[in-house]
């Protein structure tokens, strides 16, 4: 079967971003998606390419001041899912207490939480260092009986861990319906309950809660520009985690969320990513 190997530069170049575009291209027909530096790396059967849906994508792209551009070439004749899976998503392992994986691996650690993926693409998975940063937050709070928003929520990886550490009720939130399907099917292969996934943006958070719990792991400006419906969703005592964002913007993000009277706790960092957690004061 021949393939057409695309490369395609994003800019800014964000997992959000990047999420986002894989998510639309796999609506138009590609099937493999590999992160790289600058953007990502995507595969489309050549029988099933056509020019002009590419470029509705990239024409009607959701995210403003968002540039995106691709070149493209004959693919070495191979199976480039098969190819992903055997080498680009390997399980994830955080300490011995959380390992993430996929239906088709095998010899798989044991940890205390043991989470089964299938995404389709190389995002979501937990391995970019922001994911891996609210898990450790996720595995360091106790969540016991509290309602939580996964803001954001890509392949739910997040949320089906809170639910795994006894949050409940849970609500899942994405502005693409691929992520949406995609939750639904992640939270089903782990057999848990009390998770409800829906299609919206911030906006779609008008009614709902108090949450005690919220994590967002999006970016810098969906953050700044969205946190006063996060603070509307809390009450005295929630705890809200932020990431998708660089060490340096800490600074802005913190200024926002103490302009929305929210306390800052602390931050993490890796390899120059940061995660942040706020408090709603008691008083």
């Amino acid at each position: 079967m021949k393939y057409f190997e695309f490369t395609f530069t994003t800019l800014p170049c964000t997992e959000t971003v990047n999420d986002i575009l894989a998510a639309f291209l796999g609506e138009a027909g590609f099937e493999s998606f590999v992160e790289r530096e600058g953007g990502l790396t995507a595969y489309i059967q050549q029988a099933l390419y056509d020019e002009a849906t590419v470029k509705n994508v990239i024409a009607d792209f959701p995210l403003p001041d968002t540039t995106i551009t691709y070149t493209y070439t004959e693919a070495e004749d191979k199976d480039w899912n098969e190819e992903w899976e055997k080498n680009f998503f390997q399980p994830i392992v955080i300490g011995d207490r959380c390992v993430i994986h996929s239906t088709f691996h095998q010899d798989v650690p044991k940890a205390e939480y043991d989470i089964v993926i299938n995404p389709q693409m190389a995002f979501g998975t937990g391995h970019h260092e922001t994911t891996s940063l609210i898990i450790s937050e996720l595995l360091d709070t106790d969540l016991k009986g509290k309602s939580l928003l996964d803001m954001g929520c890509g392949t739910s990886i997040l949320a089906i861990l809170a639910r795994m550490r006894g949050a409940q009720p849970c609500t899942a939130i994405d502005i693409d319906e691929w992520c949406v399907r995609n939750s639904i099917e992640n939270i089903e292969l782990n057999h848990v309950d009390n998770i409800v996934v829906s299609l919206g943006d911030a906006s779609s958070l008008n009614g709902q809660g108090p949450f005690d719990v919220i994590i967002a792991n999006i970016n810098r400006n969906i953050l700044l520009n969205d946190m006063k419906q996060y603070v509307g969703c809390m009450h005295p005592g929630s705890e809200l985690f932020m990431s998708g964002f660089y060490v340096d913007d800490i600074p802005a993000i913190q200024a926002e969320a103490e302009r929305q009277g929210l306390k800052f706790v602390e931050h993490k960092e890796k390899n120059r990513w940061a995660a942040v957690k706020f408090v709603y004061p008691n008083g």
